[in-house]
């Protein structure tokens, strides 16, 4: 099965925004099937800086806008650029920079949820 198969349009848009700008470690976790989950997929991915950070969700946003049409319900940690959230309600993309991702570990909390390693 191919990932065009499996995630939505959304997802391939932020995958291809993310690569743009040379994210890096990007997973996507299906969470369609597990209950009380808040939406269908994270993708989560890395930057080497607060720069990157930041340039990787304005891309993602812009991306999306452009593509789709599609705008994020919500947007947090722009000030800081350490883990950018921007939500677009089905699908919830988490921007962090490389410590604060290790710190968190959100893989490990969702490790019910089918994950999916996009390779660079």
């Amino acid at each position: 099965m191919t990932k065009k198969e499996i995630f939505s349009p959304l997802v391939e848009v932020i995958i291809d925004a993310i690569e743009d700008v040379k994210g890096q470690k990007i997973v996507v976790l299906d969470l369609r099937e597990l209950e009380n989950s808040s939406c269908d997929f994270f993708v989560i991915c890395e930057g080497n800086s607060d720069t990157q950070v930041s340039a990787i969700g304005d891309r993602i946003e812009r991306k999306a806008r452009e593509v789709l049409q599609e705008r994020p319900w919500h947007v947090e940690g722009r000030q800081n650029a350490e883990w950018v959230l921007i939500d677009y309600v089905s699908t919830v993309v988490h921007v962090f920079k490389r410590d604060i991702r290790a710190f968190y570990a959100l893989e490990e909390l969702w490790g019910d949820a089918p994950s999916y390693v996009i390779e660079e």
